[in-house]
């Protein structure tokens, strides 16, 4: 199935096609990690991408961006941007793109933030690294995009160093470093797992205004659907390298579909009844190299049967919902 439209009446500013990333597994062969990924995010709108650790969900992050570390790579796919192809063969393009076009967000800023520069000559860095202007110029764009991002006393703050700042603030010098150059498409992963819960709802409340105030896809990588609800506009499920179902919100938290889905769904401890034992999902996400060929969640799944040898298709349910599952296919679930 083609990448599924965002709800929205204009085409969507960010597509992603057919994303296929590989790793070795030794004896020569090569198993794809992200397998087949499509996503579709509208202007303004905000694509949670969820799923268990090991699912490939950073590994999608970094594949659209062509960051992916060795030894893997990108074997193929399309990502398509406010009606552009990006190249995947040409280096420079990308060098362009990143911290331009497409922003990142990540999920430990300590480490994602230098230690031997100021907050503020790093924000001011980016900006004069995609546009030509001054020091001053890049200077005040800093300052503003600290107000921005909701930073108090942003001209004091522009000469701290990343270890005088809070967990809080470092993130949001991290989205200010992201905004820099306006980019179309903001890529946050994990952006509030090291946050305590004020601060985590701040950042999350943040990240929905600048979207929609600056017209720009976000792409929300999580584990946490709480996070997803508080945030999200459209969900993408992944497990095992592929997405297996997509929805929007509503349609995801409300009416999952698919026996994964439902699963994590199951686990939230808001779900349990007081004093009970916590819902668990039985096994593992298994390693790439141990999928198989046909659905990658039968061993875990309860409503497993023959047709799951195969791989299944996508199955429509609405104009934005759909899932892949035999047993939904099958009206089996």
């Amino acid at each position: 199935m083609s990448t599924l439209a965002a709800p929205r009446a204009e085409e969507p500013l960010v597509e992603v096609e057919g994303l296929v990333t590989t790793f070795p597994a030794g004896a020569g062969r090569r198993v794809a990690v992200v397998d087949g990924v499509d996503l579709a995010i509208g202007r303004g709108e905000v694509l949670a991408l969820v799923g268990e650790s090991g699912c490939g969900k950073s590994l999608t992050a970094l594949s659209i961006v062509r960051l992916v570390p060795r030894p893997g790579r990108v074997e193929a796919g399309r990502v398509r941007l406010a009606g552009q192809v990006l190249d995947g063969r040409n280096p420079e393009l990308w060098r362009r793109v990143r911290g331009g076009a497409i922003g990142m967000v990540f999920q430990e800023p300590m480490t994602s933030l230098n230690p031997v520069l100021t907050v503020g000559a790093q924000v001011a860095e980016v900006v004069r690294l995609h546009e030509r202007v001054s020091r001053a110029e890049a200077r005040r764009r800093a300052r503003s995009l600290f107000e921005q991002v909701g930073i108090p006393d942003p001209a004091a703050r522009l000469d701290a160093y990343p270890h005088q700042l809070s967990g809080g603030l470092k993130q949001r010098a991290m989205i200010a470093m992201a905004l820099a150059a306006r980019p179309a498409l903001l890529i946050a992963d994990e952006p509030t797992t090291a946050l305590d819960v004020t601060v985590q709802a701040q950042i999350l409340e943040l990240l929905r205004r600048l979207g929609r105030e600056l017209g720009m896809a976000v792409l929300l990588i999580t584990h946490d659907l709480g996070v997803v609800n508080e945030l999200a506009d459209r969900v993408a499920v992944m497990y095992a390298g592929r997405v297996v179902e997509q929805g929007t919100r509503r349609e995801i938290l409300a009416t999952p579909r698919h026996p994964y889905t439902e699963a994590l769904l199951r686990a939230l401890p808001a779900r349990a009844p007081r004093g009970a034992r916590l819902a668990e999902i039985p096994g593992a996400v298994p390693p790439p190299e141990a999928w198989p060929a046909g659905c990658r969640f039968a061993d875990r799944c309860p409503r497993r049967f023959a047709p799951c040898e195969a791989a299944p298709d996508w199955t429509r349910l609405s104009a934005t919902h759909a899932v892949r599952c035999h047993a939904v296919a099958g009206g089996r679930a």
